[in-house]
C-alpha cells in the first residue's frame, strides 16, 4: 500500500485570499488548449483562423463553467437542490460534472461557428482534439484534493484517502488522468498527425467515443458518488451518461465518413 501525498488544496494563500489547485488547473487547461489550437491554426493551409480560435477558447470556457455546473446540480445534485433552493448558486461548495461541461462547450462551439458561417465540424475537431489537455490537469486536482476516490482494493497501490474511511482504495483520479488525459491525447493527436482533420467530425467523434471507453473503464474502479450510489444494474451515473456520448460519437463519425475530405486541416 502506498501513502497518500497530502497535499493542500490551497495552492497560495495572500491574507484571505485563497487560490485553490482547483481553479490553478482549470486555467492552465485552458491555456494549454488555447495555445495548441493556435499553433495548428497558423499552419499552411489551416481554414481556421487564430482570432477565431482566441474567441472560441474564450467562449468554450464559459460554456464549461456554466454547463459543468448545471450538470452537477441537475445529474448528481438534486437532493442537495431540494434541500436548498440556493444550492446551484454554491459554486464555492464545489460540483463539476464533465457531461454538463461538454454540453456546454459543445453548443458554445455549435453557436460560434454557426454565427460566423464556418463549418461546425471543423471547429468541434479542433477543441476535441486539445480537450484532454483539461482532462488531465483536472484529474490530477481531484487528486490533489483527495476527492473522488477509488473502491475499495488492496492491490500494491492503493491508498488510504483523507476523506475516503480507513480502507485503502485505488487511486481512480489517476487512472482517469492516464485514460482520459494522456491516452486519449495521444491518439487523437496521432490522428491529427495522420491527416484525419481533412476530414472533419472524425476527431470529434472519435473524442466522444475515445472519452467514453475510457470513462466507462475507470468507473468499474471508482466509488459512486455517495447521493447516488450504484443505478440500475450496477451501473453508475458516469457510465449512463458516457452511453449517449458514445452514440453521438459514433453518429458524428457515420456522417463524417459519408463525406468526402473538405479541408486542408492537419
Amino acid at each position: 500500500m502506498l501513502t497518500y501525498p497530502g497535499f493542500n488544496p490551497i495552492a497560495l494563500e495572500i491574507g484571505r485570499v485563497k487560490v485553490h489547485w482547483y481553479g490553478i488547473m482549470y486555467l492552465l487547461g485552458f491555456a494549454g488548449a488555447w495555445w495548441l489550437a493556435r499553433r495548428r491554426a497558423a499552419k499552411p493551409g489551416s481554414t481556421w483562423k487564430a482570432d477565431d480560435v482566441d474567441d472560441l477558447i474564450f467562449f468554450c470556457m464559459l460554456g464549461v463553467i456554466l454547463g459543468g455546473r448545471i450538470g452537477y446540480v441537475l445529474f448528481y445534485g438534486l437532493k442537495f437542490w431540494a434541500a436548498d433552493p440556493w444550492y446551484p448558486f454554491k459554486v464555492w461548495e464545489g460540483g463539476m460534472a464533465f457531461h454538463g461541461g461538454l454540453i456546454g462547450a459543445a453548443l458554445a462551439v455549435i453557436l460560434f461557428a454557426w454565427r460566423r458561417g464556418i463549418a461546425i465540424l471543423s471547429y468541434l475537431d479542433l477543441v476535441a482534439a486539445v480537450a484532454p489537455i483539461g482532462l488531465f490537469l483536472v484529474r490530477l486536482t481531484n487528486f490533489i484534493n483527495g476527492e473522488l476516490w477509488g473502491r475499495p482494493t488492496d492491490v500494491p497501490w492503493a491508498m488510504v484517502f483523507p476523506n475516503g474511511g480507513p480502507v485503502p482504495r485505488h487511486p481512480s483520479q489517476l487512472y482517469e488522468a492516464t485514460l482520459e488525459g494522456v491516452v486519449l491525447f495521444i491518439v487523437l493527436g496521432l490522428m491529427v498527425r495522420a491527416g484525419w482533420l481533412k476530414r472533419p467530425g472524425v476527431i470529434a467523434g472519435s473524442f466522444a467515443l475515445g472519452y467514453g471507453i475510457a470513462r466507462i473503464t475507470c468507473e468499474f474502479f471508482r466509488e459512486p458518488d455517495v447521493q447516488l450510489g450504484f443505478l440500475w444494474g450496477g451501473l453508475t451515473m458516469g457510465m449512463l451518461l458516457c452511453i449517449p456520448l458514445m452514440l453521438g460519437g459514433i453518429a458524428i463519425l457515420a456522417v463524417a465518413f459519408r463525406r468526402k475530405p473538405q479541408t486542408d486541416n492537419g
